[in-house]
């Protein structure tokens, strides 16, 4: 008995980055226009309470002009890539052709409503390809595929819903969706205490991605003015 509740003392007193799993709970977020897409999203990766990494890349690569966004448990996350960019690679042999987002899109939600009970797996797959120019697609907890206009996800996305609902405009050029989704996450993660760090970008066309890093001390502020 007495073995028993000091364990118990034991395991409540005990930091709960101990046990936590990585998480990139999160804020990302991708918008799609004419000739390609944005992509972003902040850089922190916790366990528990605790900031494991400042500067984690949640923007994957998984062929030259398809990336995806990650939220949820990091080594899900990841794991599921991994596997994405592996049967796209023998697509693209057989094929002999750069596999479309849509495909992409299609194995990540296969691969998250299979595994819906096993994997905390939050994705946004975005990019170009030559049919059908840059496209969006959300896959979000439960393996649901859906292509939208616009997409956030992770922690940080239920802070900025009216913010994005308010400010977004079909037909929107490059450096207008640049802005749009810099300012979302920077609002995101002035609120989401799991939202933190640097953004990073990305700029998907048909040349391929160009990616922008905004550091913290150079985002964009709001009510602090």
């Amino acid at each position: 008995m007495a073995c028993t509740m000091n364990n118990s003392i034991s395991d409540l007193l005990s930091p709960d980055w101990l046990t936590s799993e990585h998480s990139t709970g999160t804020s990302i977020m991708a918008v799609e226009f004419n000739g390609g897409v944005v992509i972003g999203a902040d850089s922190r990766t916790s366990t528990g309470a605790y900031v494991a990494n400042r500067v984690t890349d949640k923007l994957t690569k998984i062929t030259n002009h398809i990336y995806c966004c990650r939220s949820g448990s990091a080594a899900d996350t990841q794991a599921i890539a991994d596997i994405v960019n592996y049967h796209l690679e023998f697509h693209e042999v057989q094929l002999g052709e750069a596999p479309l987002v849509k495909t992409a899109a299609s194995v990540f939600q296969e691969l998250c409503y299979n595994y819906r009970d096993q994997l905390t797996a939050g994705i946004i797959c975005a990019g170009w390809d030559r049919r059908h120019g840059g496209q969006v697609f959300n896959i979000p907890l439960g393996g649901m595929c859906v292509r939208q206009s616009f997409a956030i996800g992770g922690s940080g996305s239920t802070y900025v819903f009216g913010f994005v609902d308010s400010n977004f405009k079909k037909g929107m050029i490059k450096d207008e969706c640049v802005q749009f989704v810099l300012k979302t996450l920077a609002l995101a993660m002035s609120r989401d205490g799991s939202s933190g760090g640097v953004v990073r970008l990305g700029i998907i066309t048909e040349d391929g991605i160009e990616r922008r890093t905004v550091l913290g001390n150079e985002l964009p502020r709001f009510y602090e003015d």
